[in-house]
């Protein structure tokens, strides 16, 4: 993975575009390509901003191809701004343990080299993959955000660097693909 550039907005338009990356989504799929590249600005100061962010994630052994944006983002939940995870795949990169992989490797980012106090993360009720992904990585169901008009309220998962590290010491090791690197 890497910090998402200005020459990415195709890719993120191919992945937030896509109707099957929305399911759980209700905001539904990206509108157009202009929108993407608004999205995008928006991360790219975000980096500016917080010195963290979203990344573009690849395939090690096809670099040159984009499957999934995500990393962590400065974003209030309720009265607390958090340091928030999140991600999204391509459908063909589904089914390959790869959305635990990147988020096992961004918590190691976030609390080994950042120093992050804690890490948040928002799932729909209804995206049971993503809730399974979270819990193995570590994370804990905290409660539940009223993030989106007109929709159930979204569960709020979290995780502070001292359960972070119990955590870590009762993973003896984990099995990766060793596809995301950083």
């Amino acid at each position: 993975m890497r910090p998402v550039h200005t020459d990415d907005a195709d890719d993120l338009f191919r992945i937030y575009g896509d109707p099957a990356t929305n399911t759980f989504n209700p905001a539904g799929p990206y509108p157009d390509l202009a929108y993407a590249q608004t999205r995008l600005a928006q991360w790219l100061e975000g980096w500016q901003l917080h010195g963290i962010g979203e990344m573009a994630i690849y395939d090690r052994q096809q670099p040159q191809t984009i499957i999934g944006f995500g990393g962590i983002s400065v974003r209030p939940l309720g009265d607390e701004l958090t340091h928030n995870l999140g991600y999204r795949f391509a459908t063909e990169a589904w089914g390959r343990g790869l959305a635990t992989e990147f988020c096992q490797r961004l918590l190691d980012y976030a609390f080994d080299e950042r120093h992050l106090d804690k890490i948040t993360a928002v799932v729909r009720p209804d995206h049971l993959s993503s809730q399974r992904v979270l819990l193995k990585a570590g994370l804990a169901l905290r409660g539940h955000i009223t993030d989106v008009a007109n929709a159930l309220p979204s569960q709020c998962y979290a995780l502070k660097v001292e359960e972070w590290r119990r955590h870590q010491q009762e993973m003896v090791k984990r099995p990766t693909s060793g596809l995301i690197g950083l």
